[in-house]
């Protein structure tokens, strides 16, 4: 164990176990106005993952993953230097 996840939880990530809910605005970490998410989800709108001036950048899993750990969008290359 590295006790990433409490790395993540203690800078302020939200994970939850796989689910539609936040990708379809239903629960489990719905934004807010002004809220940023990197999303591995399929598709996107505005007001898809939660309050219409939020916002949502889709990502495959290993942009996703990188950018967890770097804080911002980045590519997994930028991570693993």
């Amino acid at each position: 164990r590295e006790g990433l996840l409490e790395v993540f939880v203690e800078a302020g990530a939200v994970v939850s176990t796989p689910t539609c809910g936040p990708c379809l605005g239903g629960h489990m970490g719905v934004l807010a106005a002004g809220e940023r998410a990197v999303s591995t989800t399929n598709r996107n709108f505005r007001g898809r993952m939660g309050h219409p001036d939020s916002e949502v950048y889709l990502a495959g899993p290993a942009v996703a993953a990188a950018s967890a750990v770097a804080g911002c969008i980045v590519g997994p290359e930028d991570v693993l230097r």
